[in-house]
């Protein structure tokens, strides 16, 4: 909102927030999809995926280089100086909720179906969740479709290739991955068919790999797989890079050499990023003319107005498994009012978090 919108203004309010929305339909990384979006909406196709790759290099350059390091120190790599990261974070998805219901939610059932998306998911705990608290939102505020102006509708054509290209991918994949029993393969079908199946972020998917890698793999041990973690925290760019550090070190479980390791990186990065990336290319390209019916542009209200809700569970999710203690709640409020109340850049606010938890 602050780089694209309000500096470049590279698009309106109202473009970012229905995107964000859009994005948080379909399963894969959000905030990875978002910019991809809009590089297609500024530049198309080849903007877009410049964007993708220019998002996702520097997170997943790094956590490879983690898993290396992870390698040479036997698991024994402290990162107790990000322990004050995951407050922040908090502080960061609680300004994206503010941010967020300020600018969209301006009606009484606005707020009522923030507050209900908010509440429910709150109990709920099923990632199938997100997509369908946003559709039933939508489906309230589309009877209000009356109020809407009419608009002269655009023929909506459909291109089918990027979901084709999705689905034959995914069998592609999960068909040579079991006939050839090769491990990067394997990693790329794994990554693939969580990244085609969960909905929400990387609080969503973190759960899953460990199930996945850690319990029934025994590709890393626990120490290993939480210690990548709380590096994919402390970085900027997407948590789904943590797929590249998973990656590497299963190929190092397997005895690889360090080439076939950085291969490993790139399978499971390609195979976590790819879905979602394909998937909203599929949508974005006749969005334009399906939003001119106006069921669709009320679905609107109902859809942002959940997404807001959502953001907002999530931040007392990320903050429930922290500890109770004065430093936590300090930096989550610090870093709230820093974002909200002056204009210090992002990165800088997780710079001086970190020297904050090598100081104390």
């Amino acid at each position: 909102m602050r780089v694209l919108v309000q500096k470049r203004k590279y698009l309106s309010e109202d473009d970012l927030l229905e995107i964000n929305a859009l994005c948080q339909v379909l399963p894969g990384p959000t905030s990875t999809q978002t910019l991809s979006a809009i590089g297609y909406r500024i530049g198309g196709p080849n903007l877009a995926y410049l964007t993708l790759l220019i998002w996702i290099l520097p997170a997943v350059a790094l956590m490879t280089l983690a898993a290396f390091l992870m390698t040479e120190l036997q698991g024994d790599l402290s990162f107790s100086f990000t322990r004050f990261v995951p407050a922040m974070a908090v502080g960061f998805v609680s300004y994206a909720a503010y941010s967020m219901s300020r600018k969209s939610v301006t009606t009484r059932t606005g707020v009522v179906l923030m507050v209900v998306a908010a509440v429910t998911s709150y109990f709920i705990r099923s990632p199938y969740f997100y997509p369908a608290s946003l559709v039933v939102a939508g489906l309230v505020t589309a009877f209000k479709y009356k109020a809407q102006p009419k608009e002269e509708k655009i023929p909506m054509r459909i291109n089918w290739a990027n979901f084709i290209l999705w689905g034959g991918v995914l069998v592609a994949a999960a068909t040579l991955g079991h006939f050839t029993d090769y491990l990067p393969v394997r990693l790329f079908e794994n990554f693939y068919r969580n990244g085609s199946l969960i909905f929400g972020g990387g609080q969503v998917l973190t759960p899953l790999l460990y199930t996945e890698f850690v319990e029934l793999k025994s590709y890393l041990d626990p120490k290993q797989f939480l210690s990548g973690y709380a590096i994919a925290q402390s970085l900027p760019g997407p948590v789904f890079s943590f797929s590249a550090y998973i990656g590497a070190l299963s190929m190092h479980k397997a005895g690889a050499d360090t080439l076939s390791q950085v291969l490993g990186a790139f399978t499971s990065t390609a195979g976590i990023f790819l879905p979602g990336t394909f998937l909203i290319f599929f949508l974005i390209r006749f969005w334009d003319s399906l939003k001119k019916y106006r069921a669709v542009r009320a679905s609107l209200e109902g859809i942002t107005a959940a997404s807001a809700g959502l953001v907002a569970a999530a931040a007392v999710f990320l903050f429930q498994p922290l500890d109770n203690t004065f430093l936590n709640y300090a930096f989550t409020i610090g870093t709230f009012a820093l974002l909200a109340f002056t204009r210090i850049p992002s990165a800088l606010v997780i710079v001086i978090g970190l020297i904050f938890g090598l100081i104390l």
